[in-house]
């Protein structure tokens, strides 16, 4: 285990050339004083590593020093051989290098280890798309792309969640991929913003450098943007009386409900369950679909709703003209 941690120090200060013992441990999941002696075993078998004090200090390699090992684990080598959604691999048009890449990391490896590799292959498979695709093509993609890459400023018509039409100029600072969907984040007029890139109808690269903030870090705004979404997501909370025998269906209501919380079945066999929908009218149709097998109990204008709905049901039932 310690031979593998040294060979990630190693890389890790080649890669990045400069590392705190703080950073190190973080990333390997140690104690800072397991990284000060890993430095010293590193020192003592002759690798040049070296620290610097100071606000802009840390470990780093002296150069010209440079290691070809990969030092890659079972482990490691089974999550980089497992499939890569292809969607998103074709999207970004490196469908062929990806493959190309792992030839000659499978080619480079001991017999006993590509064997492991081709083994994970075989034997996993991952389909990350759902049973209903929706599949948008979006001939904008590869200009929006190629702006990112580029870091060049990027002109664009986008169409809006209203159905109203917009031209923005913006600095394009990555591209993220939600599931199957892609999504620009993008900076314009001092805020960053979130664009989903089915939507951009026209798309052109700008000769403007993009103006890239010096401290963006991509994946902790992405966190960040979700973590918030969720926490500003709609919430109309019911409070059911379910028969247990019930339950199972109403777990399955979809991304639209959520089960906060369920009680003991009493001695009639029913629960009390505590639920989270996004909209009073998503509450009012999942619990209609449980029929008898549900009472609501919280709110009283869902209650009434229901009641009301049923009533009209019946009505329509009793007229003679059906």
């Amino acid at each position: 285990m310690r031979a593998d941690r040294l060979l990630s120090i190693l890389m890790m200060l080649q890669v990045h050339k400069r590392l705190t013992a703080r950073e190190l441990s973080a990333r390997l999941e140690v104690s800072e004083r397991t990284i000060h002696r890993d430095m010293e075993a590193l020192s003592t078998s002759g690798v040049p590593v070296t620290a610097e004090r100071g606000a802009a200090g840390g470990w780093s390699l002296l150069e010209p020093y440079e290691t070809n090992l990969t030092g890659l684990n079972e482990a490691e080598i089974q999550a980089l051989f497992l499939t890569t959604p292809e969607k998103l691999l074709n999207d970004l048009g490196l469908r062929q290098a990806y493959e190309g890449a792992l030839v000659k990391l499978l080619a480079a490896l001991p017999s006993m280890r590509r064997r492991d590799a081709e083994d994970m292959r075989k034997r996993i498979h991952i389909d990350a798309p759902g049973w209903h695709p929706t599949t948008v093509e979006n001939d904008s993609f590869p200009t929006v792309q190629a702006a990112v890459w580029a870091g060049r400023k990027l002109k664009m018509t986008y169409l809006r969640g209203d159905e109203t039409t917009v031209e923005r100029t913006v600095d394009p600072l990555g591209l993220v991929a939600k599931g199957k969907v892609w999504y620009l984040v993008a900076g314009i007029e001092g805020e960053i913003r979130t664009y989903r890139v089915s939507r951009v109808q026209t798309a052109t690269v700008l000769d403007e450098v993009c103006e890239r903030p010096a401290d963006f870090d991509l994946g902790a705004f992405w966190g960040q943007s979700t973590a918030d979404f969720v926490a500003n997501l709609p919430r109309y909370p019911v409070v059911l009386r379910v028969d247990s025998a019930v339950l199972p269906r109403l777990r399955m209501g979809g991304h639209y409900s959520h089960i906060e919380d369920v009680s003991e079945a009493e001695a009639d066999g029913w629960q009390r369950v505590a639920m989270r929908y996004d909209a009073p009218h998503e509450a009012l149709a999942h619990v209609l679909s449980l029929g008898v097998g549900v009472v609501v109990l919280e709110p009283a204008e869902l209650r009434a709703q229901v009641i009301e709905t049923a009533r009209g049901i019946m009505g329509r039932y009793d007229n003679a003209e059906y």
